[in-house]
């Protein structure tokens, strides 16, 4: 299903982000550092966008179409 590998990318890009601002993909590392990045941003096509709102958006998108949720497939 083109849904489920959409969804593989879009994971695998949002755990890329997290690794790419907290160097780290430790639970233990991430989540306290995760308010000393709340103001944080990534620069795309030359808008700023807030870091830690894109990597949730990423991953909570990448589940939903990893679950096949209706509306996101077709």
């Amino acid at each position: 299903m083109i849904v489920n590998r959409i969804a593989d990318y879009v994971l695998t890009i949002g755990i890329v982000a997290i690794f790419f601002l907290f160097r780290s993909l430790d639970f233990h590392v991430v989540f306290p550092l995760a308010a000393f990045y709340s103001k944080s941003t990534f620069v795309f096509l030359s808008y700023e966008l807030p870091a830690l709102f894109i990597i949730c958006s990423l991953l909570f998108f990448g589940a939903m179409g990893k679950s096949a949720q209706i509306g996101l497939h077709t």
